[in-house]
């Protein structure tokens, strides 16, 4: 499995936040600038890099860290968190994601491929109720 990073940029003089995926081989490949001129950190802010799930939705759209989702079966909304204390990603359902300060550990549960989600947003694009802008 090639890795593949979302990468989140806030452009400074507009405040218009791009979003650019890219594999390892890809970087690797070429000096990042070259990719996007997104990676100029005079006209763009590095927001946050998000990993890649392994997982696709409902619709085929890739599942990375970050994204806000919705469980069909549950039919909750939740934010994709990855847990460094576990090791893996959960679904982070937004009360506890807004009242939880991370540090790594995220309650929820454990993202699994078994669960039909769709992905509705991202935490960058689609502010969450009840979240300080």
């Amino acid at each position: 499995m090639n890795i593949v990073i979302r990468y989140v940029f806030k452009h400074r003089a507009t405040g218009n936040i791009e979003i650019k995926k890219y594999s390892i081989g890809q970087l690797e490949e070429r000096v990042s600038k070259k990719l996007s001129p997104c990676f100029d950190s005079d006209e763009y802010e590095l927001v946050e890099r998000n990993l890649y799930t392994g997982r696709e939705d409902v619709k085929d759209n890739s599942i990375y860290q970050g994204d806000v989702i919705l469980d069909l079966i549950k039919n909750q909304i939740g934010i994709i968190c990855y847990d460094r204390h576990q090791a893996n990603f959960k679904v982070v359902p937004i009360s506890m994601y807004l009242a939880n300060a991370g540090n790594g550990g995220w309650t929820g549960y454990h993202l699994r491929s078994t669960v039909p989600l769709e992905v509705v947003g991202n935490i960058y694009q689609s502010p969450l109720k009840g979240e300080e802008q």
